[in-house]
């Protein structure tokens, strides 16, 4: 009887000791449940973010296209500018030669030699007439009486007073320009 005895008590103890070991093996199955668990959604968070990256780099490309066809037509546009802005210096260089030619065929006076031009004297008509009122091209011919044209020389220009806003707005373009 001790033989049996002692098995018994030998089956019963391995018997324990499966148990325990059984009840650790299900704790760290379960661990591992939810670990898989877990990752499973981090697989799936990772997809989404892969997908949502492709998507983003499909529109940085298509962004980067349109930004090189605007840099194409900016480039061509500076190229025009540039063009023009050296056609438009080259004209006004001309255009400065043939006034001072005409200047100098006509006998006219250099503009540092003319003084400020002084105001004509106004006469007040003794009854209005309403078709009395001058024409345009009368008035330009006045005004082309009394004062000189702009020239490039700063010692030649005339005083601020005489240069008309018209001559004001071209000489900032131009200085804006070159």
């Amino acid at each position: 009887m001790q033989i049996s005895l002692m098995l018994d008590i030998l089956v019963a103890v391995l018997l324990v000791v499966t148990i325990g070991y059984a009840v650790v093996l299900n704790k760290r199955l379960s661990s591992l449940r939810k670990d898989k668990d877990e990752l499973a959604r981090l697989a799936q968070g990772f997809v989404e973010t892969t997908a949502k990256a492709e998507v983003g780099i499909g529109e940085l490309r298509s962004m980067t296209e349109i930004l090189q066809e605007r840099i194409g037509r900016a480039e061509s546009l500076r190229d025009d500018l540039v063009f023009l802005m050296e056609r438009g210096n080259s004209t006004a260089d001309r255009l400065e030669g043939v006034v001072r030619d005409a200047r100098d065929q006509t006998g006219a006076p250099s503009a540092s030699a003319v003084t400020k031009p002084s105001a004509p004297a106004v006469t007040k008509p003794s009854a209005p007439k309403p078709s009395s009122r001058p024409s345009p091209e009368s008035m330009a011919d006045e005004t082309s009486k009394t004062r000189e044209p702009l020239t490039a020389d700063p010692a030649e220009r005339p005083a601020p007073d005489d240069v008309s806003e018209a001559e004001r707005e071209l000489l900032k373009a131009l200085r804006t320009a070159g």
